[in-house]
């Protein structure tokens, strides 16, 4: 994805409601795309064996720091992805971890 341009940003809208529309029009992206990460989330947790595995702290720093750099290349302040990815990985984490609890013991899907 390229950088983003003057032309994506707010500073061409003419009004607040234009850009509360194209706020908006994010947010809805947005919740398209979490539906797709937790049901990719979901069926991650079913090759996940115990609650260390669903909290994946290696992996959890890996997704930060790869992240971070993300958003330094495109011009996102860094304690913004830092605030958005904390609370959607803590979130994430406690949708898996109900899912391991309803698991019948013993039961290994992977």
């Amino acid at each position: 994805m390229a950088p983003v341009s003057e032309n994506s940003t707010p500073a061409n809208a003419t009004s607040l409601d234009e850009v509360r529309a194209e706020i908006d029009a994010i947010d809805d992206a947005l919740i398209e795309l979490l539906a797709r990460r937790q049901g990719l989330v979901r069926r991650a947790a079913d090759f996940k064996r115990d609650a260390d595995e669903v909290r994946g702290e290696d992996r959890r720093r890996a997704v930060m720091q790869r992240l971070g750099r993300r958003a330094e290349a495109v011009g996102l302040d860094g304690d913004v992805v830092i605030a958005v990815w904390t609370a959607m990985i803590d979130a994430f984490v406690a949708l898996e971890l109900r899912a391991h609890a309803r698991r019948p013991a013993g039961d290994d899907q992977a």
